[in-house]
């Protein structure tokens, strides 16, 4: 990250925090011993923002004005492991009050996150085991949350409330945040692992999306403002969170019809929420689909017929032609987003669909951009029909049935395979 990046979102955090201490810095920022001399520097000497106490604390002394970039997550945190001791991040800062008006309108997609029967939790663990257990769920959810660019509004207790489409809107929105809650469920499935030797309590969450209109600025008063979204929506995101069985994803009709093609679910049925003067269609998610693309989607309904790329479908089908004659080829189709290299790829598919032969298809995606493998991955979860909902011996048993097919020596490769 651009050092002056780093240096305006510590200006932020310091502004609204009043005192920040070095290790904090160290944690949020990954910032190493030299990275934060140079920061105390301009901090204190060059700008005059802050002072130093008893070399561990920074205290801010800028002007009430000032408003700096707002703070954004340091992919160095966010790449840590998830563990029980890990710090709780803070919740996503919101963006500074001179760049956006006092409110906005807004349509969001809300997470309503809760975990089950925390009052017998409570009454079983310690208060500092408690206290470490809650931090280490909340970690575990805030980290899948920022992989998908959520925005978590509040820590409510046991409980989050997490918007997707503020501050930064997506088109995909709805998506990241079925894809967030479905990683949050395998997240627990993980820290449960965890937390079983040490603290012998298995927890379990339920999650309730909703998408809507909504308006969203600062709310309280004093020094204790926070950026919430006012409506129905959060209301409603509550209320589906409260339907859901334990550890399983519950969302709006609202919300399905916009991750529809993407994402297999079980319908609920029509239910009363408290509060509100019409029924509504409920569903549960149960994992996503093979669909990769909107693209994918739309071949279901059928395509329109495709305009303007005669040379370029012509240049496909003759590369196919010599690959048929024993000639391979490597094709690279680039081009800003949208230009239809992915339709031009979709007519080579149908193109060659009669003919006997095996494809192989990965694609890389917005929501992994930290794993380097993530498109191989992905591709090996599609081949071998793995589930979230599987066991390790169930993806073991896929793994290890495919590799006999092959004829491959399953000491050999199924550790290199299952290590991915």
């Amino acid at each position: 990250m651009d050092f002056y990046a780093v240096l305006d979102q510590v200006v932020d955090l310091l502004r609204r925090r009043g005192r920040v201490t070095y290790g904090a810095l160290r944690l949020q920022f990954g910032l190493t011993d030299e990275q934060l001399a140079v920061l105390k520097e301009e901090l204190i000497d060059a700008h005059q923002l802050a002072r130093d106490e008893e070399g561990r604390i920074l205290v801010w002394m800028g002007e009430a004005d000032v408003t700096p970039s707002p703070l954004q997550p340091s992919a160095q945190y966010a790449s840590q492991p998830v563990t029980p001791e890990v710090s709780l991040p803070q919740a996503s800062a919101p963006p500074a009050a001179s760049s956006t008006p006092d409110a906005e309108r807004r349509q969001l997609t809300v997470l309503f996150c809760d975990l089950v029967d925390s009052t017998p939790l409570a009454r079983q663990l310690d208060p500092e085991d408690l206290r470490e257990v809650i931090r280490a769920y909340q970690a575990a959810c805030a980290e899948v949350i920022e992989c998908f660019d959520g925005y978590i509004a509040q820590y409510l207790g046991d409980g989050l409330l997490v918007y997707f489409g503020y501050p930064q809107a997506h088109e995909d929105d709805a998506q990241r945040a079925v894809r967030a809650g479905l990683g949050m469920l395998e997240a627990m499935g993980t820290l449960n692992v965890s937390l079983e030797p040490h603290h012998r309590v298995r927890l379990a969450v339920r999650l309730g999306i909703h998408t809507g209109l909504v308006v969203v600025g600062a709310m309280g008063g004093g020094a204790r403002q926070e950026q919430l979204a006012l409506g129905d929506t959060p209301n409603i995101a509550a209320r589906l969170q409260g339907l859901a069985a334990p550890d399983t994803v519950v969302i709006s009709e609202a919300t399905a019809r916009l991750i529809e093609g993407f994402f297999m679910w079980q319908a609920l049925g029509v239910q009363d929420l408290k509060g509100l003067a019409r029924p509504l269609h409920v569903y549960r998610v149960l994992h996503a689909h093979g669909t990769q693309t909107r693209l994918d989607v739309a071949a279901t309904r059928g395509l329109t017929p495709l305009v303007g790329r005669d040379a370029e479908v012509t240049l496909l089908q003759e590369r196919w032609a010599q690959v048929t004659e024993g000639r391979g080829q490597v094709i690279v189709l680039s081009g800003e987003a949208g230009i239809g290299k992915s339709r031009l790829v979709q007519v080579l598919k149908e193109h060659v669909a009669d003919t006997p032969h095996s494809r192989w298809e990965c694609r890389g995606s917005p929501y992994y951009q930290h794993t380097a493998l993530y498109p191989l991955i992905e591709f090996f979860h599609r081949a071998l029909d793995w589930h979230g909902d599987d066991t390790a011996d169930a993806k073991l048993g896929k793994l290890e049935h495919a590799l006999r097919q092959y004829r491959l020596p399953l000491d050999e490769t199924v550790p290199l395979l299952a290590a991915v």
